[in-house]
């Protein structure tokens, strides 16, 4: 017998030293087969078929996630006259990514290169991928379509820190422009086998640097340079429908267990133990938020308890395949509190209008989730434990160098490609159009006819 294992992507170094840790894009292990003649080999796949329809299942919720889910969150929070907006903006840039996707952003992330911060130019087009390539127990096409939901909705998150303020026409500009310099890079380091995180051993199970930390900085600083909505802490701006907010959340929650589960790239006890604390991170989350509110405003409200459900999802995210059950219902709690105190206090104290407060939950929940993963993930916490001469300490420090270094490479080059598109088509909407609402002005249609 004759191993041929190739690493690619993600995976080889933290899957061998965490029973539950990431595999990420690893391709194909394939066997030698005894000669039957001394001349032919017969090579046997490493294809499993377990694997390959979870992964398929797991694609499929991600996507979920997105449309309608995303979408119809986003959609209840703002006001009835944006609603549709909201809508098309995750609508287009889903498609428009999973062209780029398949164009070159597979092979900017995973693209077969040795350096740390790009994947290189080898699968431009999917170059050289057929139905026979194999990413570890599944076929690569399968790899390039789960790995392209995250790619989707990552610029989908970003539309709700500048949300009822924004051309149309510069929200599809910066999206193309900001998933080929920001994301795939960030995703490259993070989970290639020649990323610059992935080779400090950092722990990101499904996207906590790569989609939440990326997402949430890239909207606060959109949020800031394009300043805040007409009439903001002066008129009324309440979600106008807390229905389809609830609907959207729900919807989130179930999709997040292909964006989670699946990032174990199999069936078995890696993806057992994502989805097990899928739920009680979330639940504990929900729980945290709830209290928190009823004890500082007198009332748990359904948007405070939505709100909770998003930030133990995305503090979990990261941890997802690193720490016990119990550790995860800690860290939703902590992810609740923290994100708690960003969007009602320090909000409301620094005055930027992040409308559906990306960077409050996505972007505080990611640097939590992200750090803590480092502490939970420790056996005596229940977790699955550090690689062989790593400590907790230590853990903590590289978690924290990663976070840092996605904070500033997403929070500078987002800054410039704001002010390149404001350049080109102009960032804000004329004031009346702002008035009147993007639905009827930029598209032509209203969400509902009374």
């Amino acid at each position: 017998m004759r191993d041929l294992l190739k690493p690619f992507g993600l995976g080889a170094v933290l899957a061998a030293a965490l029973p539950a840790a990431l595999a990420f894009g690893q391709e194909a292990t394939t066997e030698t087969a005894p000669a039957l003649d001394p001349v032919v080999e017969e090579t046997v796949s490493a294809l499993n078929s377990g694997d390959t329809a979870w992964m398929l299942t797991s694609t499929l919720l991600v996507l979920f996630m997105i449309l309608p889910g995303l979408a119809l969150f986003y959609g209840g929070l703002v006001r009835v006259k944006n609603m549709l907006s909201v809508l098309m903006q995750c609508t287009l840039i889903t498609a428009i990514v999973m062209v780029i996707y398949v164009l070159y952003g597979y092979s900017f992330a995973f693209g077969g290169s040795e350096s740390a911060f790009f994947g290189g130019f080898a699968k431009i087009f999917l170059a050289g991928v057929t139905p026979a390539s194999e990413s570890g127990t599944i076929p690569e096409f399968v790899f390039i379509a789960f790995q392209m939901t995250f790619a989707c909705i990552t610029p989908a998150l970003i539309v709700g820190g500048f949300a009822e303020r924004m051309k149309f026409s510069a929200v599809v500009l910066f999206m193309i422009m900001w998933v080929t310099i920001v994301y795939f890079p960030v995703a490259h380091m993070a989970w290639d086998a020649a990323g610059l995180y992935f080779g400090w051993g950092a722990m990101d199970f499904a996207g906590g640097t790569v989609v939440h930390i990326n997402a949430g900085i890239a909207a606060l600083v959109g949020a800031l340079v394009i300043g805040p909505r007409i009439g903001y802490r002066r008129e009324v701006m309440a979600p106008h429908s807390m229905t389809l907010t609830m609907v959207g959340a729900s919807i989130l929650w179930v999709g997040w267990f292909g964006f989670n589960a699946g990032s174990a790239l199999s069936a078995g006890g890696g993806a057992g133990l994502a989805m097990l604390n899928t739920f009680t991170a979330t639940a504990g989350a929900i729980v945290g938020w709830s209290v928190i509110e009823a004890m500082a405003r007198g009332k748990a409200s359904m948007l405070g308890a939505a709100s909770g459900m998003i930030a133990g999802l995305v503090a979990v995210t990261p941890a997802a395949g690193f720490v016990g059950p119990v550790g995860a219902i800690l860290l939703g709690l902590l992810a609740s509190a923290a994100c708690y105190f960003f969007v009602q206090v320090v909000k409301e104290k620094v005055g930027y209008d992040d409308s559906l407060d990306v960077f409050g939950i996505h972007g505080i929940g990611g640097i939590v989730g992200a750090v803590l993963t480092g502490v939970f993930a420790s056996e005596g916490l229940g977790g699955v434990g550090y690689a062989e001469g790593q400590n907790m300490v230590g853990q903590v420090v590289v978690q924290i160098q990663a976070v840092a270094i996605t904070i500033l490479w997403c929070g500078v080059v987002s800054f410039v490609l704001y002010k390149i598109v404001d350049m080109i088509v102009g960032l804000r909407v004329a004031p009346e159009t702002e008035r009147e609402g993007l639905d009827l002005a930029e598209h032509g249609e209203r969400a509902y006819v009374m």
